[in-house]
């Protein structure tokens, strides 16, 4: 009889070994291997013929969201149970949400556990009962808080890794006013640290983005468009410009959400997490190139429009700017709101 074989993966040995103990028990299973940390959950998949996955997402060096998304799709055939002690509805949603094929969790009896394999294994969901009522009161809306745009540039600077010095300094502001800020920030995002922020921003990227309808309660608006909801992405180092784009495209389409980013890692860091219909990458970001950016941006998200703007519209530029991905290059000066709707207007309509 062929047995079905099973990867365990988590950090903690005693826990690995009640989850072997139980699964020996079940002739039809065997555990081809156990490991406790992230790169080893990907190097074990490459040589051992895997059916089920059984793995604590929070693991060290294991980025829950990303990492599942690449599993499933190096392994699409292969069964995922996350075994967790987090009970965070949000959570659980992303995972599901990339593919896997159950969430148990850990202080449910090792006999809930082998019926979770089970399920799992015939090709069923599973999620833990406690987590039923949870997920089916939370909604998409709840998702993320609204923010203004002071806490969304407090946030990116943390995820940069800034102290409160630094953050002051770039924005322009005194240490006890960012103290303030943080302290108001970690109550509306109900956490109690700087890391606790960073870990949400990386479950949640959308608390980053602007919605349009934001931009446009900031100041009167002529005439306000009704658009189609959409997520685009600004990718400029000059952060008066990423403004100025972001400021045009609210005030034209209200409902599309706008996210930012200064240079390739954060730009790579948001498409990980969020699908854009279209990105706006400057060719020129400080000591890295756009076009490098559009490359590797155009190999995460293939189906994402992709252009390139420029205040030096060279030749060159160009070329190597369409051979990247992008599907269009600007020039920065006729960059205006015609021009703009025209482009988002080809994406979202």
């Amino acid at each position: 009889m062929h047995k079905k074989r099973v990867l365990l993966a988590d950090d903690h040995a005693i826990v690995r070994a009640g989850f072997r103990r139980m699964i020996e028990q079940i002739p039809e299973l065997e555990v081809v291997d156990e490991i406790g940390t992230g790169p080893q959950v990907f190097e074990a998949l490459k040589h051992d013929e895997v059916d089920l996955l059984i793995i604590d997402a929070t693991m060290p060096d294991f980025e829950p969201i990303s990492a599942i998304r690449q599993i499933r799709k190096d392994h699409p055939e292969m069964k995922i149970l996350v075994v967790s002690a987090y009970d965070d509805d949000y959570y659980v949603k992303g995972l599901i949400g990339e593919g896997v094929n159950g969430y148990h969790l850990k202080d449910q009896s090792l006999f809930d556990l082998k019926l979770a394999i089970e399920r799992v294994l015939s090709g069923k969901k599973w999620i833990s009962s406690e987590l039923i009522n949870k997920l089916a009161h939370s909604s998409k809306e709840d998702l993320s808080p609204n923010l203004n745009e002071r806490q969304r540039e407090i946030l990116r600077l943390l995820q940069q890794g800034r102290d409160n010095k630094a953050i002051a300094l770039e924005m322009g502001v005194s240490v006890k006013t960012v103290e303030n800020n943080l302290t108001r920030l970690y109550r509306r995002l109900d956490v109690q640290s700087r890391l606790e922020a960073v870990n949400y921003i990386s479950r949640f990227p959308q608390v980053l983005g602007t919605p349009g309808s934001q931009i446009v309660s900031q100041e009167k608006s002529e005439s306000l468009e009704i658009s189609k909801s959409a997520a685009i992405l600004v990718v400029d180092d000059n952060a008066r410009y990423r403004k100025h784009l972001m400021h045009i495209i609210g005030r034209a389409y209200p409902r599309i959400v706008i996210y930012e980013a200064q240079n390739i890692d954060e730009t790579l860091n948001l498409a990980e997490r969020v699908k854009f219909q279209l990105a706006l990458v400057d060719v020129l970001l400080g000591e890295s190139d756009g076009i490098s950016c559009a490359r590797r941006l155009h190999l995460c998200q293939p189906h994402t429009r992709i252009v390139l703007i420029s205040a030096y519209p060279d030749r060159e530029f160009h070329r190597e700017g369409l051979a990247s991905g992008a599907s269009a290059f600007l020039d920065k000066k006729n960059l205006d709101l015609p021009t703009l709707k025209q482009v988002i207007d080809d994406v979202i309509y």
